[in-house]
């Protein structure tokens, strides 16, 4: 294991890598350390809007066509109405999170960034890190160990304020596609998200707020999904997470930062954590050439305004049944509503032109 580097960075998962690469391609030795062995799986929606997919262009990363499945828009349904829109600003992809990682891992070793796997991280040090019982030095060392980091709690970063746990569930279906729409299907007090990966798989998640709950039982809360996936077998076993917004007051230290949900994160409500991700991994890495780790803190505060917006007001209608069914009512009447709510949400338009917006939706309430 090399004892020198860099950028040490604990965690190979799509943030650890998207840091990796953007910290190579701007000339910087970098080590990748990691407890488990690729593939390495997570239960999410699978989907990668258009922003998500020019991060991944700026990183070198082309996702080939045969990869997932391309995704034209965002549909809403409920029990009475629909609503969708186009992305206006390019195809986004539904893409299994294997697949993902595999493309990453390959970019990543092909910069030259220096892989370990099964390599648990045992210990901050004050030069670096321990991993496997090999004493690495660093320069700078990248918590991005998921959302439980242990380079968070041994640096002293641990003050998460959690806001509104909830339950996913995911699973994929031999099924071929239906739209090319990614579908958020609402419900009582959960949702259901449809995205096709491949021309024969959909991904399924559900999102609930009761806990204990599992994938069949919330099923059951969506009759017209449940009659159709009845009979379709399953191309994946169940799987679970915990999702909900948490925020850090500081997301680096000294020589340590963090990144993606290491370092706080958005309800899965928003479709935002990977996309999140890699435009921190951009910011880190030009934070590191600048040798001034607050510029990343400062940009990290900036990049989570957006999600943190639309993650609130998605909520809302989680938990504001009757408002919910009237917002969906009113944008099925004002399907142009939608389309700029969208825009904002993959960052085409600006806070000012949501409020506008928002302010046209208020007026409909009032006059509906």
């Amino acid at each position: 294991m090399q004892q020198e580097t860099d950028v040490l960075i604990v965690g190979g998962g799509p943030a650890g890598l998207a840091v990796a690469i953007a910290a190579r391609q701007r000339g910087f030795r970098v080590s990748v350390v990691d407890g488990a062995k690729p593939p390495i799986t997570k239960a999410c929606g699978e989907g990668l809007l258009p922003d998500a997919l020019q991060a991944l262009r700026e990183l070198g990363i082309e996702l080939r066509e045969t990869d997932g499945w391309a995704l034209r828009g965002i549909r809403f349904e409920d029990e009475h109405a629909s609503v969708s829109s186009s992305f206006s600003g390019g195809c986004g992809v539904g893409i299994r999170r294997e697949v993902l990682h595999a493309r990453m891992v390959k970019r990543a070793s092909d910069c030259g960034v220096v892989l370990y796997w099964n390599a648990p991280i045992t210990s901050l040090t004050e030069a670096g890190a321990t991993a496997c019982g090999n004493k690495i030095s660093a320069r700078w060392v990248i918590g991005a160990d998921g959302s439980r980091s242990l380079v968070r709690r041994w640096s002293g970063l641990e003050s998460p304020s959690l806001q509104r746990g909830r339950f996913a569930y995911r699973r994929h279906y031999r099924l071929s596609p239906w739209t090319d729409f990614t579908e958020v299907h609402w419900g009582e007090k959960a949702q259901a998200y449809i995205t096709p990966v491949s021309e024969d798989e959909i991904c399924v998640v559900l999102i609930s707020n009761r806990a204990g709950s599992r994938f069949d039982e919330t099923l059951r809360s969506f009759s017209k999904l449940e009659t159709r996936l009845k009979q379709c077998a399953h191309a994946s076993s169940e799987r679970g997470a915990m999702t909900g917004n948490f925020y850090l007051k500081n997301v680096t230290r000294g020589k340590i930062a963090l990144i993606g949900d290491a370092s706080g994160g958005v309800d899965a409500i928003t479709g935002e954590g990977l996309c999140l991700s890699f435009r921190q991994a951009h910011e880190l890495a030009a934070a590191l050439v600048e040798g001034d780790l607050r510029l990343y803190e400062k940009a990290h505060r900036r990049m989570l305004r957006r999600p943190r917006l639309m993650g609130k007001l998605l909520l809302l209608l989680d938990r504001e049944t009757g408002m919910r069914k009237r917002t969906m009512r009113i944008l099925e009447a004002g399907p142009h509503l939608f389309e700029r709510m969208l825009a904002y949400h993959v960052g085409e338009t600006r806070v000012f032109q949501l409020a506008a917006t928002g302010a046209s939706l208020g007026w409909r309430f009032l006059t509906a």
